[in-house]
């Protein structure tokens, strides 16, 4: 019997790209999850910060003032994408993104420093919205150079398993800070949470933050950005290369078609859904986070098999298996949930996480590969972002302000519906590159 086996050398190779790999996914997720972790405990503390920042104790107008503010920073991203995403395309994806995380983390930790209304009058809300300002900059330029540095990292065949735990670190961000946003409620009095407990999810930012800025700061920059700058690929103006050219500005058509269920189904189905389940339907708000954080678990869960699925039988099949059954299921799930009953708004949540999974886990890995390597951080961006701040960030002031004239519980479903229609077309008519490797792209 003999047995063979890989020469030393060899596997010290093997050993050393996994851990080139761990550290690049690591680098890339971290960012993301401080992004999302603000977003999370900003989605649960929206009536305490509507209290602490509006002169109308938390009343409707303050609330929708609040979600307001939320929307508003999302119509900067295109321009965080511009600025960092050419950055990104000129300097490399590295410097990017320890540009965007210096940003991101200064801009929560401050949010978490500020002083209320009853303290400096209309100033507290102008500082608030200016640190969220600086928040949707950064994380404009911030998600397209962390997806395109894992993405241009990984193995072509293993790229949308590696790509979705960037995805999972944006979910499990949403999850802490949501459940660090109730416990908080939970364990201090109302004029504790009021005072100073709201400033504890926001300050914890830093450390998390630091840990990430530190681990980006020793990363070498991905191989397919390195060999476009030694084949002097790189442009000069990456935002007129994307801009003058055809080829380029029909994909970014399509990103912000492919994108347009993400932008609903993360804000509606999770960031939204606390504040949606207390305010709108009279869940408790441990019953609210009860419903949520099932749901996100579900779809932390689900994420990594579907990058897995998509590496084996491409993006287009995961992404309509997605796309369909929401359009088909959603509205049914809502009806769930507006029963009353804990269970029922848990079993409606769960499938729709699932379903989402199969478009939120991969759509980041359809996007790197939409566009070549020289205006892959500003296209990625700009369309993205543009569908995002469209269709995304102003969807929870929307939702509050119909549900608020109509009295209809169920628009948020229709919301998701239509978004899923548009994402099913741009799907339809796109074309599959999962087997394409990324400096092929043109």
């Amino acid at each position: 019997m003999t047995t063979t086996n890989k020469p030393p050398g060899q596997k010290t190779i093997a050993a050393e790209e996994k851990k080139r790999l761990r550290k690049t996914t690591v680098a890339g997720s971290l960012g993301v999850f401080v992004e999302f972790y603000d977003y999370g405990a900003y989605g649960f503390l929206a009536a305490t910060i509507a209290k602490v920042f509006f002169p109308d104790s938390g009343g409707p107008a303050a609330m929708i003032m609040t979600w307001g503010i939320f929307g508003l920073t999302f119509f900067v991203r295109p321009l965080g994408g511009i600025v960092i995403g050419s950055f990104a395309d000129r300097i490399g994806r590295r410097a990017a993104l320890v540009l965007s995380l210096t940003l991101m983390t200064g801009a929560t930790t401050v949010i978490g420093l500020l002083p209320g209304y009853e303290t400096i009058g209309i100033a507290a809300p102008i500082l608030l919205l200016a640190m969220r300002l600086i928040q949707g900059f950064s994380a404009g330029g911030e998600v397209a150079s962390a997806m395109s540095f894992v993405g241009e990292s990984a193995p072509d065949n293993h790229r949308g398993f590696l790509m979705s735990w960037c995805q999972v670190g944006s979910f499990c961000a949403l999850l802490t800070g949501t459940s660090l946003g109730v416990l908080l409620s939970r364990a201090l009095s109302e004029e504790a949470m009021l005072s100073w407990g709201w400033r504890i999810p926001f300050l914890i930012a830093a450390p998390i933050g630091i840990l990430g800025y530190y681990i980006r700061k020793k990363l070498q920059d991905t191989p397919v950005f390195t060999e476009a700058r030694e084949s002097d690929e790189i442009v000069d103006s990456p935002l007129k290369a994307t801009v003058t050219d055809s080829s380029t500005r029909r994909k970014m058509g399509l990103a912000i078609g492919l994108t347009l269920l993400n932008s609903s189904g993360y804000y509606i189905l999770f960031s939204y859904m606390p504040s949606y389940l207390n305010k709108e339907l009279g869940f408790t708000q441990l019953a609210g986070l009860t419903v949520t954080a099932v749901s996100l678990i579900a779809i932390i869960i689900a994420i990594p098999i579907a990058g897995t699925l998509s590496d084996r039988i491409g993006r287009k099949p995961v992404l309509l298996t997605s796309s369909i059954g929401l359009t088909l299921l959603v509205v049914p799930c809502y009806m769930l949930m507006n029963l009353g009953s804990v269970g029922a708004a848990i079993a409606g949540a769960v499938v729709m996480a699932v379903l989402f999974a199969g478009h939120s886990g991969i759509i980041h890995c359809v996007m790197v590969e939409l566009f070549p390597t020289r205006v892959r951080g500003t296209a990625y961006s700009l369309g993205f972002n543009i569908s995002t701040a469209v269709f995304g960030g102003a969807a929870p002031l929307i939702m509050t302000a119909i549900i608020t004239a109509t009295g209809n519980h169920s628009v948020p479903a229709y919301y998701v519906v239509l978004t899923a229609i548009g994402t099913t077309i741009a799907v339809l008519i796109s074309t599959e590159n999962s087997r394409i490797a990324l400096d092929k792209v043109s």
